[in-house]
C-alpha cells in the first residue's frame, strides 16, 4: 500500500506542536523547581534572620532598636515574596491541590512572626528597668517564641520536600515518557522523509528504466505514472531522429509542450548548435565517421539534459537545445560548457588523421510572451551572425548589438 505524503506531513505537522507542547511543559516544570529552590533558600533566610534577633546587644539599645526594626520588617518582607512566588506554583494550585494548605501555612507563619518580633521587642526595647525577674520572663517568651516559629519553617521545609518528590517524581515519569515517544516518533518520521526523498531522487532521474526503485508515497507514483504516459509520446520513432536516438523536431515540439509546465520561475533559454565545416553538401568524412560524430555529439549534450531541458537534433548538423535554468548566466554557461565539451572531442579518419569537432551556436532568452518557434527563429538569425564572424563560438542578441556598434 502507498503512503499518501499529505498525511505524513499533517501528521508531521502535529508531531511537531506535541514537541512544542511537551517542551512547554518542561519549561514549566524547570520553573517550579527553580520556584521550589527559592521557596527554601528565602525560609532558610528567614531562620538566620530569626536567629540573629535573639542575639541583638542590649547595652546599646538605640542600635539595638535600629537592627531589631530593619530585621522584623525584613521578615515580614520574606513572607510577601512567599506569597508572590506562590503565584506561580501552576501545578501546585490546579493539579496537586496543595495550595490552600500552603497559604494557611504562610498566614501561620505571619502570626508567629508577628508574635516574635513583639516577644523579641519586649525583651530589648520595653524592658528599661533592670529587673531580673522580668527580664528571665521576657527572655523565655522569646526562647519559646524562637522554637514555636523554627519549628513552623521547619515543617514548611518537611512539607516543601514531600511537594516536590510527588511532584517530580510525575515530571521524571513524563521526561521519560516523552523521551520514548519523540524517540520512536523521530526514527519514525525520518525514515518516511527518507522515503520521500528517494522517491522524489528517483523522479528526477532521466533515465527511471535502469534504477530499481519501489515508490513509497501515492503521490510519486501518480507522478510516475503520468510521466511514464508522457515518455511513450517521445518514444515513438516518428518523434526520434534515427542516427542520434534523441529527439527530432516533431519529439522536440512533443517534449517541450510536455516539460513546459514543470519550468516554474526557471529562464527558459534556445540555443541552436550547428557543428563547424560539416555540412549536406560538402560532405568531408564517410557515411559510417559522420554517424560515428552526430551520435558522439548528440551523446555529449545529453550528458549536460536536465529532467526539464529537451535537445534535439533538428537539421543535418543542426541541434536544438532548450535549457531551464534558475538565471540567465547559469543557461548561457551551461551552453558554453556544451560546446567546450564537443570541442574536446577527437576521432580518427581513415589515414589516421586526428580530427577536432567544433561547433557554433546561437543563444536566446525565450520570453513567456513568445512562441518556441519564435524564438528558434531569433536564435537561428544569431547563429548565423556568429557564423559570419568566425567559428567555435556562442553569440547571444547582445553580441551582436555590440559588433553593430
Amino acid at each position: 500500500m502507498k503512503h499518501s505524503i499529505k498525511n505524513i506531513f499533517n501528521n508531521l505537522n502535529a508531531y511537531m506542536f506535541f514537541v512544542l507542547f511537551t517542551s512547554f511543559i518542561i519549561m514549566m516544570f524547570g520553573l517550579e523547581h527553580q520556584l521550589s529552590f527559592e521557596k527554601v533558600n528565602n525560609l532558610n533566610s528567614q531562620k538566620k534572620v530569626i536567629a540573629s534577633l535573639t542575639k541583638l546587644q542590649k547595652k546599646d539599645i538605640e542600635l539595638a532598636l535600629i537592627q531589631f526594626n530593619g530585621k522584623s520588617t525584613h521578615l515580614h518582607q520574606e513572607i510577601a515574596k512567599l506569597h508572590n512566588l506562590n503565584k506561580y506554583d501552576i501545578s501546585g494550585q490546579y493539579l496537586f491541590g496543595n495550595n490552600s494548605e500552603y497559604l494557611k501555612d504562610l498566614q501561620e507563619l505571619s502570626q508567629l512572626t508577628t508574635a516574635f518580633n513583639d516577644a523579641a521587642h519586649a525583651y530589648y526595647v520595653e524592658e528599661k528597668v533592670v529587673d531580673k525577674e522580668l527580664e528571665e520572663k521576657t527572655k523565655e517568651n522569646l526562647s519559646e517564641a524562637f522554637f514555636r516559629i523554627n519549628q513552623h519553617i521547619n515543617s514548611m521545609l518537611l512539607k516543601n520536600i514531600m511537594y516536590d518528590e510527588g511532584k517530580f517524581g510525575i515530571f521524571e515519569n513524563i521526561l521519560i515518557l516523552n523521551f520514548i515517544v519523540i524517540f520512536i516518533a523521530t526514527l519514525w518520521y525520518r525514515r518516511r522523509l527518507y522515503n520521500i526523498y528517494k522517491d522524489i531522487e528517483y523522479l528526477y532521474q532521466i533515465d527511471k528504466n535502469k534504477l530499481s526503485h519501489v515508490i513509497f508515497s501515492s503521490e510519486a507514483d501518480a507522478i510516475s505514472l503520468r510521466m511514464s504516459r508522457k515518455s511513450t509520446v517521445t518514444e515513438n520513432p516518428a518523434m526520434l531522429d534515427p542516427v542520434t536516438g534523441i529527439n527530432n523536431h516533431k519529439g522536440m515540439i512533443s517534449s517541450y509542450s510536455n516539460k513546459k509546465g514543470l519550468k516554474d520561475s526557471n529562464f527558459t533559454s534556445v540555443t541552436i548548435f550547428e557543428i563547424d565545416n560539416f555540412s549536406k553538401s560538402k560532405r568531408t568524412f564517410t557515411q559510417e565517421l559522420t554517424q560515428a560524430i552526430l551520435k558522439k555529439v548528440a551523446y555529449t549534450i545529453s550528458l549536460h539534459e536536465q529532467p526539464v531541458d529537451v535537445i534535439a537534433r533538428t537539421d543535418y548538423n543542426q541541434f536544438t537545445l532548450i535549457l531551464s535554468r534558475p538565471s540567465r548566466e547559469q543557461s548561457f554557461k551551461d551552453v558554453e560548457l556544451i560546446r567546450q565539451s564537443i570541442g574536446e572531442l577527437k576521432f580518427n579518419t581513415p589515414n589516421q588523421a586526428a580530427v577536432n569537432i567544433t561547433m557554433t551556436g546561437g543563444f536566446i532568452i525565450k520570453p513567456n510572451s513568445t512562441h518556441l518557434e519564435e524564438a528558434i527563429k531569433q536564435a537561428k538569425e544569431i547563429l548565423h551572425y556568429a557564423q559570419q564572424t568566425g567559428t567555435n563560438r556562442v553569440f547571444q542578441t547582445r553580441d551582436m548589438a555590440e559588433r553593430e556598434m
